[in-house]
């Protein structure tokens, strides 16, 4: 399990590239698709709240109850009730996380959650520069597991001519989601 954790690490900072911070792609480049939202179904918003919000930082853009039908002002008077929050990191047009709670009906939790590094299983990936004091605040969010704490890698990288240096860790949200969180220690442009 460690080495696969360890080579699905190495795999998603590929991806993560030698950028420090997201860019828009040049205008020759760009397509007629943004990714804009990822949206989680959860089991209990203030847990997930707790560690999205709370632990990591994410700020609230949005959060309403979507009931059917549309005119009903409580949950009692509607057929089905979502909690429909969204989180953003530091752009408010892509890369929203949202998390989704059903009310009315209340569902159980999924029991076949994929195990961690899975086909089907969902891998969150974020970069920040306090990693330390983030991992500490997120690993006492109820519910939460470490998978890893943080701990020194080094990843090739684009161009496979230099190796990047990473402090990572991984941890499952109160849900059962996968989360990297990754402080890169040196600024790729610099490399």
């Amino acid at each position: 399990m460690r080495s696969t954790v360890i080579r699905i690490l190495a795999l998603s900072l590929i991806f993560i590239g030698t950028m420090a911070q997201a860019a828009p792609v040049p205008e020759d480049q760009r397509m007629d698709l943004d990714l804009r939202r990822t949206t989680l179904v959860v089991h209990d918003m203030d847990a997930s709240l707790a560690f999205y919000r709370d632990a990591l930082g994410m700020v609230v853009t949005y959060d309403n109850m979507l009931r059917t039908p549309q005119d009903a002002k409580t949950n009692e008077e509607a057929d089905s009730a979502t909690h429909l929050v969204f989180l953003r990191a530091n752009d408010d047009f892509v890369g929203i996380l949202g998390l989704m709670e059903s009310e009315k009906p209340t569902r159980p939790a999924y029991d076949a959650m994929p195990e961690p590094f899975r086909p089907g299983s969902l891998v969150l990936l974020f970069n920040t520069e306090g990693l330390d004091e983030m991992f500490e605040r997120a690993k006492r969010v109820p519910k939460v597991k470490v998978v890893h704490p943080p701990t020194h890698r080094t990843y090739p990288s684009y161009d496979g001519k230099s190796r990047i240096p990473v402090l990572s860790s991984i941890l499952i949200d109160p849900d059962g989601h996968v989360v990297e969180l990754n402080d890169l220690l040196i600024d790729p442009e610099e490399m």
